[in-house]
This record gives C-alpha cells, sequence and structure tokens, in this order.
C-alpha cells in the first residue's frame, strides 16, 4: 500500500492542471525518469536550460508531465503507456536503455527523445546515427568507450597495484560490453580485473567485503541507472572500507567519492533539452541525428584522497577539469 501511494504521489507531479493546459494551448512533454526528482535536480535543471535555448519555457510556453520510478525499473512499461495515455507531443526518456526501449514499444507515433549510454543502433532504438528513421532520436555519450581510462585513472594513481575490481549490474545493458572493453584493457596493462555483482543495494556490504577478500587495490563502478539514485550510499561504503573508487559522473565525487570521470552531464542533458526544442519547433525525430556527447570530465577528491592515505600524483591532478579540496 505504501508502495502504490508512494508512486502515485510521484506520479502526479505536475506543473498545473491538464484543463488549464488545454486552454493555454501549450504543448505538453512527458518526462520518464529514473529515481526521483531530487536525484535528478541537476540534470532537470540542465534540461530546461537547453530547452530554453530552443524557445521553450517551463510553465510559460510547455507544460511537463513528469513519472519517476523512484528506482523500480519494472515501473518504466506503466509510466510510460500512463503518459502516452495523456497525449503529450512528445516523449522525453531520461531512464536510461531501459526506458527507451519501453517508451518505443509504447508508440510508434508520438516523438521520443532518449539520453543512453549504449550505441542506439545496436539498442534497436534507431536505424542509423545520422538519419535515426522512426520516431525517436537522442542523445548518447561514452560511457562503455570511455571505461579504459578510468582504470588508466586508477593505474596511474595506484602503479604499483595489480589488482583492481569492477562493480556491474548484471541486469543493465552495458553491463556486457563495459566489462569486455574493460578486461581488455586490464590485459594490456598487465593487470587482474575481478567482476563483482550487484543487482541491488543490498549486495553493496557484500561486495565491498569480497573487495577486501580479493585484496583489490580499487574500484571501478560501472555505469548503471541502478547505481546513480545510490550514488552518496557508494561513496560512503567506499570511505568506510577505505577502497579507491572511481564512478561516472561528478554527484559520486561531490558526495565524497574519490573520483569520477564520464561524461559532462552539463553537455549531455543540455542537447536532450535542446532537441526537444528543435521537435516541438517541427523538426521531425527521424530526420534528426543522434548527438553523441563526447566532453569528458575528471574530478578528483583531494579531501578523500587524503582520508584514504593517497598521495595523488602531480601529473594526475594537472589532468584534473576540478579538485575537490
Amino acid at each position: 500500500m505504501r508502495r502504490r501511494r508512494f508512486i502515485h504521489g510521484i506520479a502526479a507531479c505536475v506543473a498545473w492542471p491538464l484543463a488549464a493546459r488545454a486552454q493555454q494551448q501549450v504543448p505538453v512533454v512527458g518526462f520518464l525518469g529514473n529515481q526521483s526528482p531530487e536525484v535528478y535536480a541537476t540534470r532537470l535543471r540542465i534540461f530546461r536550460e537547453g530547452l530554453k535555448e530552443a524557445g521553450y519555457v517551463e510553465g510559460e510556453n510547455v507544460a511537463i508531465e513528469y513519472r519517476w520510478t523512484g528506482g523500480q525499473s519494472d515501473l518504466l512499461p506503466k509510466l510510460a503507456g500512463e503518459l502516452i495515455q495523456l497525449r503529450v507531443a512528445l516523449l522525453v526518456v531520461a531512464s536510461g536503455t531501459a526506458g527507451a526501449v519501453a517508451a518505443k514499444s509504447a508508440t510508434t507515433t508520438i516523438p521520443i527523445v532518449f539520453g543512453v549510454a549504449v550505441d542506439p543502433v545496436k539498442a534497436g532504438l534507431v536505424a542509423s546515427l545520422n538519419r535515426p528513421g522512426g520516431n525517436l532520436t537522442g542523445v548518447t555519450n561514452l560511457n562503455v568507450e570511455i571505461g579504459p581510462k578510468r582504470l588508466e585513472v586508477l593505474h596511474a594513481l595506484l602503479p604499483t597495484a595489480t589488482d583492481f575490481a569492477v562493480l556491474v549490474d548484471p541486469t543493465g545493458p552495458v553491463a556486457e560490453p563495459f566489462v569486455r572493453e574493460l578486461q581488455a584493457a586490464a590485459r594490456s596493462l598487465g593487470l587482474r580485473l575481478h567482476v563483482l555483482n550487484a543487482s541491488s543495494e543490498r549486495d553493496f556490504d557484500s561486495v565491498f567485503v569480497r573487495l577486501g577478500q580479493l585484496k583489490a587495490a580499487a574500484l571501478i563502478i560501472s555505469p548503471s541507472t541502478s547505481f546513480v539514485g545510490r550514488t552518496e550510499q557508494l561513496a560512503a561504503l567506499a570511505i568506510r572500507y577505505r577502497v579507491p573508487t572511481i564512478s561516472q559522473y561528478r554527484p559520486f565525487a561531490a558526495a565524497g567519492g574519490l573520483i569520477s570521470y564520464g561524461t559532462d552531464e552539463t553537455e549531455y542533458y543540455r542537447l536532450v533539452g535542446i532537441d526537444t526544442g528543435r521537435i516541438l519547433n517541427g523538426e521531425k525525430p527521424a530526420e534528426l541525428p543522434v548527438e553523441q556527447s563526447t566532453k569528458v570530465e575528471l574530478i578528483i577528491n583531494l579531501k578523500t584522497a587524503k582520508t584514504l592515505g593517497i598521495d595523488v600524483p602531480l601529473t594526475l591532478l594537472g589532468r584534473a577539469d576540478e579538485v575537490i579540496e
């Protein structure tokens, strides 16, 4: 019962009543997100900035209907269906590949703008990057491709270490390609890579205990929507168990994690917002190329490094886009 009330509560996030919107004759955009608006606060702000660049301001000339899974990905098809039933003008999917697949299954006519960390062609979302061909287009990032770079960063930080580990959500769409690329990088560097699975937060403590048993020097957190909403928890566990850890997004380092290295979310969600505005302005998703967010950022939490007793090499600090002290 409590779960039902929670779902209805987050699903009822609206800018103003639908009847009033109809009278104002503004387009209504559906926004399907993982986790909660609190977790996505920075991303929402950046998305709205991109939307504004394209000429749209929420509450003025566009309305947005939000649906949040609360971290329960099995709700994606249901919530996507709810937004489709509202006859939204466009659907924005900020819930990874699973959300994009759910949205695509729900409609073949309503335009969809996605943000994913996989190749959307291989995932079956679009026919090609240059000409998507259907009712979907969006933005993809480099999370899988730069996975080996995260291992290289840790190796530069701990040059004498030979054993590293990667935390993976085995149910996620990027798990297999991410691990494959990482294992190849480990072999080329002469390192051993241990793969640890966690399909829910209940597995986190046992993963960090296992790290100690394996004597792994550091941990890489793989891209996963299930880990995004647990950023603070994972950062706290990494400090508690004294494990140097790297993740993909800035919030991890900001929450006390040692290092984040990945796509600059400022660029990523801004592009999603701009694409949304372009479609509202009349462009067709079938002809709007999928964009790749290529800007990455390295953020080092020097305070955490000191807590862990790690001296960060000056060469690595020099590469950082931001140092948290």
